[in-house]
């Protein structure tokens, strides 16, 4: 988690997040970072011209897929509760939960 995410964190709940809850955000950002590689790398592969263009595209466009789906994978092993992830509503939820 950045410091930003941090900073903001203790101001709101006046302690530190726990390694859990670290390791949680985390892996929400990467599946995000996973998720948007995926789908610039299908953009990619859309307008690609030419062989070259397209071997290229194919190859990147595949690892994006693998690495995704690796990221969704691991979120599935930690039970990640998807639906606290919508509409930025991940922290209220959290803190909700604790009061």
């Amino acid at each position: 988690m950045n410091f930003l995410k941090r900073w903001i964190w203790t101001l709101t709940q006046g302690r530190r997040p726990s390694p859990e809850e670290e390791r949680r955000d985390e892996l929400y950002e990467e599946l995000r970072k996973a998720h948007r590689e995926w789908e610039r790398a299908r953009m990619c592969f859309e307008h690609a011209r030419g062989k070259d263009e397209v071997d290229y595209a194919i190859y990147i466009l595949e690892a994006a897929e693998r690495k995704y789906q690796i990221h969704l994978k691991e979120a599935k092993k930690s039970d990640l509760q998807w639906g606290a992830f919508k509409y930025g509503q991940f922290v209220e939820k959290r803190i909700a939960e604790r009061e």
